[in-house]
């Protein structure tokens, strides 16, 4: 009898089948079958109680173990915080130790104090140029206004980038980066009038100290050692900037700084206080004095115009300054009031120097969220009055999208003419919605309109309207230009005309090379002049269908079971005269081309009438004559309705063609009994 303890059971080599076969054979009778499964049972109770006591052993341990992961993760967190603040202590300190290890150039060297400005500002520019490696400007013309090293910021996480020193001149700055050697190398420059200067508030170290200066590459955003010299670098901008404002004005321009301040750049500030007893007069004097300063929102609209634009809030921006030029025209007798004046229009500047980057950084998208992302900007920059510079950098943006369209439409081998025709649409929708008060702009788009047709037209001709191009595909190609261009007359622009003679002279050629190849091609084979056996009913039906699709019933034409009573070249000149009578007809809408594609059909259906059997052979005249016929009565009168309908247009020399072939009218025959004698 097998063993019914639990070690059995435990067992790999466990087979439960052969267990029971073996329990079977061994118990004699039913009590002692019955007394072993009650064992076995006892096991499987004892066996289960088990696994649930571990079950929930496993289950509170489980429970306690999340508790203690949950403590974790929160010391971890903690552990992680004040790592993050270690870092970015760390971080500044290196920063501010880079920064204050960088040296001035100009402090660096010898410069005699005693020198008049003049002097001073060549021999400062003389220094930079010997220690800019790789510049090749020119600074001769300048005036040397600010240098200093700066740490450059990424704009997404304000993580440094690199070390770079600046040298502000009044019409340029200049940059170059720090070697490791403590080498400048320059990197660019950036002309003062198209640059704008943004104070960025610090947020809890992570760009502390860091001006925004927008630029014709984009923002670059900079980290100064300490926030005197981030207000030092503000001032300096201001002074750049306000040289190119008021330099073309009259009067002396704003000069820079009267000496090189070589000893001490950090700004000077002096704190005192004035004790005085007030009497009554003085306390007037000083209510007077209080009265007398702007409000407290005008005198901090400068600093939240600039944190709207950095923080990308243009209209609260511009709302601002409206109000605060409003205030200014209103009450200007305060104190500070043509500082605050200047202020504010130098952030006016800056604010739509800003948009027209926004403006500009669309370039780079398809035209359809250009002019989405267009939508903003454009409406801030018509209420500042700028109206003019913007339309014209939409216009620009627009051309660089419609152009990379075109290319991809010409590589996937898509319809570029409607795709060219409903992306001008859009655009001068769009125009017209965002200038609609600004009449003055729409000549812009009619200019900018006639140049982008100049520029799609060079395009169709180069890859669609080339030598040798097969007259249908260039009447296909010429219609698939007109049906598009002719809808923009819905919105008011009427563009028909002048892309008619931008196309015009390419398909003169084109229609004169199609003429001397297809006449030349009459006659080259020879033709048998016995009707034409289409072998097979299928091939007669199929025949027959195909000329019924172009106009002309064969069916009284044919005889026997798969015969027509025309020769075979006869019958494949009717196909092809019918098919380019279709094209040419198309070309004819254009009243310039009218008169060559009457002629290639013309000279094309001569050719192929004045055809003739060699003199060696032997055929039946009264055959080639109902050929000769047959064109002249039924396919040419057929092609002239054709070609009516299509163009729209009646064709003079295939109807003055027809009256040829007929000849002279026949008289009337006369009756007998009938006589011209009166």
């Amino acid at each position: 009898m097998p063993d019914s303890g639990l070690a059995v059971f435990e067992k790999d080599s466990f087979n439960a089948e052969k267990y029971v076969k073996e329990l079977v054979q061994d118990c004699v009778g039913g009590p002692e079958l019955q007394q072993t499964k009650a064992k076995i049972q006892s096991h499987s109770d004892t066996v289960s109680s088990t696994l649930k006591k571990h079950v929930y052993e496993n289950y509170m341990q489980f429970i306690e173990t999340a508790k203690e992961i949950s403590h974790l993760e929160s010391e971890m967190y903690q552990l992680s915080h004040i790592l993050i603040e270690q870092r970015n202590l760390l971080s500044t300190l290196r920063d501010e130790s880079m920064l204050d290890d960088q040296k001035y150039i100009i402090e660096d060297q010898s410069i005699d104090p005693n020198e008049n400005e003049e002097q001073q500002n060549k021999k400062a520019i003389q220094l930079i140029k010997e220690s800019l490696i790789g510049y090749k400007g020119n600074l001769d013309d300048k005036v040397f206004i600010h240098e200093g090293g700066l740490i450059e910021l990424d704009p997404n996480d304000y993580r440094p980038i690199c070390r770079i020193h600046l040298f502000l001149f009044n019409e340029i700055l200049v940059l170059a980066k720090v070697k490791h050697d403590k080498k400048l190398e320059f990197l660019t420059e950036y002309d003062t009038k198209k640059i704008a200067v943004i104070n960025i508030k610090d947020l809890d170290g992570v760009n502390k100290n860091a001006i925004n200066v927008f630029t014709s590459d984009g923002a670059r955003i900079f980290q100064c050692v300490n926030s005197a010299s981030k207000l030092e670098w503000i001032d300096k901008f201001e002074v750049a900037i306000k040289f190119n404002q008021l330099k073309h004005k009259k009067g002396p321009a704003p000069q820079p700084p009267t000496t090189l301040n070589l000893k001490n750049r950090q700004q000077k500030s002096v704190d005192s206080e004035i004790m005085m007893t007030l009497s009554p007069t003085a306390s007037e004097v000083a209510a007077a004095v209080v009265e007398n300063l702007a409000p407290d929102w005008l005198a901090s609209a400068p600093e939240e115009i600039q944190a709207e634009i950095a923080q990308r809030h243009f209209e609260d921006c511009l709302a601002l300054v409206q109000k605060c030029e409003e205030y200014l025209v209103k009450d200007s007798s305060f104190r500070g009031a043509a500082e605050i004046r200047e202020k504010i229009k130098g952030l006016k500047s800056t604010l739509s120097s800003v948009l027209m980057q926004e403006l500009s950084n669309s370039q780079s998208r398809s035209l359809q969220a250009a002019l989405r992302s267009s939508r903003r900007p454009l409406k801030l920059l018509v209420e500042m009055e700028k109206a003019r510079e913007a339309c014209g950098i939409l216009l620009r943006v627009c051309s660089s999208a419609i152009r990379t369209s075109q290319r991809q439409a010409r590589r996937n081998n898509l319809a570029v003419s409607e795709l060219f025709f409903c992306d001008v649409a859009q655009v001068a929708s769009e125009f017209l919605r965002a200038f609609s008060s600004k009449v003055s702009c729409t000549s812009a788009l009619i200019v900018w309109c006639n140049m982008e047709l100049q520029y799609f037209a060079s395009q169709l001709i180069k890859h669609y309207l080339t030598k040798d191009t097969q007259l249908e595909m260039v009447a296909r190609v010429v219609e698939g230009v007109r049906n598009p261009c002719s809808k923009l007359t819905d919105i008011g622009l009427d563009l028909s005309y002048h892309m008619e003679g931008l196309l015009r002279n390419t398909l003169e050629q084109l229609l004169e090379e199609a003429k001397f190849r297809l006449v030349d091609s009459i006659g080259r084979t020879e033709d048998v002049w016995q009707p034409y056996n289409l072998q097979t009913k299928t091939n007669l039906r199929s025949v027959l269908k195909e000329f019924d699709a172009l106009g002309l019933d064969m069916k009284p034409l044919v005889t026997g079971d798969t015969w027509i009573n025309l020769t075979q070249t006869s019958v494949n000149f009717c196909r092809h005269f019918l098919t380019t009578t279709e094209s040419c007809a198309y070309l004819a809408k254009y009243d310039s081309l009218k008169q060559d594609a009457e002629q290639l059909l013309k000279e094309l259906f001569l050719a192929q009438h004045a055809v003739k059997p060699h003199p060696s052979m032997s055929v039946d005249l009264n055959f080639i004559a109902k050929n000769k016929i047959y064109m002249g009565d039924v396919l040419l009168p057929i092609a002239i309705a054709r070609f009516e309908k299509i163009s729209d247009k009646k064709p003079e020399l295939l109807m003055e063609l027809q009256l040829q072939l007929r000849g002279p009218p026949k008289p009337k025959p006369r009756s007998v009994y009938q006589t011209d004698v009166l």
